[in-house]
């Protein structure tokens, strides 16, 4: 995480946000808003340096987002797509950028994973490292909007380098559907290969 401490406004108060459940500066009339570090094996998914900027909240990977000041339900009805950097990209190269939830319709019964949120081809390596995600739109860009009940859900950014001179593109099939997506089978036909960077949050209804 770039992003240690934010400063929050909570009824015209400035809250503090900490991490881990450590509280870094304040008192007692102020709000805290505690933000949890994934682990196990949520928190293995997590590699490189691919970086999620919501408002507020700055960077999102690898935690949970937090309850207080209704960032669950801002996330879910407010905030449009994130900034993402990745500092690491190479300038003379493009990128294949995927968010997927691979917990729909929960992480007990994923019958539906994974839900596709977001896949933007032909991102140029200098516009990534700037966090400038300019490229073409496979699938727009939809918020995270876990169903009641269903626990707490997985949402995934997956970075790709894009093969060289590779039009990517979806199937009729998969541009009516965004559930069930087959993305295994389309990380193969267009050898995407592994990610080059990953990251994830989790959030639940609010």
């Amino acid at each position: 995480m770039k992003l240690l401490v934010a400063v929050l406004l909570v009824a015209g108060l400035a809250g503090i946000a900490a991490w881990g459940g450590e509280a870094v500066a304040g008192d007692a009339d102020m709000a805290t808003c505690v933000f949890e570090k994934l682990t196990g094996q949520d928190r293995k998914f997590c590699r490189g340096d691919l970086e999620v900027f919501y408002p507020e909240l700055g960077d999102v990977g690898c935690t949970y987002i937090p309850e207080c000041n209704q960032y669950r339900k801002r996330i879910s009805q407010e905030w449009s797509s994130p900034k993402m950097t990745y500092p690491q990209a190479d300038k003379n190269k493009k990128y294949v950028l995927i968010m997927v939830d691979p917990d729909a319709p929960s992480r007990a019964n994923p019958k539906y994973r994974f839900w596709r949120h977001w896949v933007v081809t032909d991102i140029d390596g200098r516009d990534l490292r700037a966090g400038n995600l300019k490229g073409h739109v496979l699938t727009a860009y939809s918020r995270p909007t876990p169903p009641s009940r269903s626990g707490y859900h997985r949402y995934q950014f997956r970075l790709y380098e894009q093969p060289a001179h590779e039009a990517i593109s979806l199937t009729s099939e998969e541009e009516a559907s965004l559930g069930s997506w087959p993305m295994e089978r389309f990380i193969e036909q267009f050898r995407l290969g592994s990610p080059v960077a990953s990251t994830q949050f989790l959030t639940q209804h609010q």
